[in-house]
């Protein structure tokens, strides 16, 4: 069944939060958001680029209660600063959308010595959530939503190596190991809440194969022209639109009485498009508890953010 804005209940009252909401993914998510009533804290590392997203909501919908804050993930200062001065400032958060990424970098690392892709798409957003989820709990019904992608499927985790500083260094397979960590992060946040007896609710989704500023500026064959025509032309052949690619996102967001741990993709072949929302498949390595539990060790050991801590 087709999905779209009309399909999501009423968010007035509601407070959330989106990481990356200044293009893309994130910007069509926090559009939706505030279109339905939410009130969007449109957490970005640019906030040039983060003021004229939310102007272009606010043109769309001028009702619309949109707000930029700067946050970036690769600097975990930013998270503590980000997440300290929001907590002081709500009661509660009903949506924490982790979505922010990059995508097939050369080797760069974070502020604090982290791969870049790891470090940015899930080791800043384990710390943010980390840190945000005694207002998520303070909710009726909070509920996190980490953005993963159906590259998780060419994903390893190496735990001895996840940042990159001992094997030789491959820009598609860090980025398979950082949407994988995404999913596995998820998927034990959900087993840890749960065991907790919390009320608060982590599931996961992906976009298919959307047209976003990942796709259209992260993969490219760097100093290839030639590359670059190829890339933006398959984009524009094959992938479907941001918008629809937020489809999920917004589904596992804001469908009432969604399962934990749920995973959702696009209803199309292979979950690459479509305009309705299927259970996403994951890999083995996604759902394994071990993993699970390592993974969360040692992002607790390497960001200094200790929560949900087993035993």
């Amino acid at each position: 069944m087709a999905w779209s804005i009309a399909s999501i209940p009423d968010q007035t009252g509601r407070i959330a939060v989106v990481t990356g909401a200044n293009s893309g993914l994130g910007y069509h998510t926090a559009n939706a958001l505030a279109a339905r009533g939410a009130r969007v804290v449109m957490a970005c590392r640019d906030t040039v680029k983060a003021e004229t997203a939310a102007a272009a909501i606010r043109a769309n919908y001028p009702a619309a209660e949109v707000e930029t804050r700067p946050l970036d993930l690769a600097d975990l200062a930013s998270v503590a600063t980000f997440a300290e001065a929001l907590s002081a400032e709500v009661g509660h958060i009903d949506l924490l959308i982790n979505n922010a990424g990059v995508m097939a970098l050369p080797l760069t690392r974070t502020r604090d010595g982290f791969e870049m892709q790891v470090g940015t798409n899930h080791l800043g957003h384990f710390a943010l959530t980390g840190r945000l989820l005694p207002k998520l709990e303070a909710a009726p019904a909070g509920r996190i939503v980490t953005v993963a992608s159906l590259a998780h499927r060419t994903g390893n985790l190496n735990f001895e190596d996840l940042n990159w500083q001992q094997r030789r260094y491959d820009k598609w397979r860090a980025y398979g190991q950082a949407k994988l960590a995404n999913l596995v992060f998820a998927l034990e946040l959900d087993r840890r809440l749960r065991a907790a007896g919390n009320r608060v609710v982590s599931v996961a989704a992906h976009p298919g194969f959307a047209a976003t500023n990942l796709l259209m500026a992260g993969p490219r064959m760097e100093n290839s022209a030639l590359g670059k025509a190829a890339m933006a032309l398959g984009g524009a052949l094959l992938a479907q639109s941001a918008d629809r690619g937020a489809i999920p996102i917004l589904h596992a967001a804001t469908t009432a009485d969604l399962a934990p741990g749920g995973y959702w993709g696009p209803n199309g072949a292979f979950e690459l498009w479509g305009r309705g929302v299927v259970p996403a498949k994951s890999t083995g390595a996604a759902r394994s508890e071990k993993k699970g539990a390592a993974l969360w060790s040692l992002s607790e050991s390497l960001t200094g953010v200790s929560w949900l801590t087993a035993g």
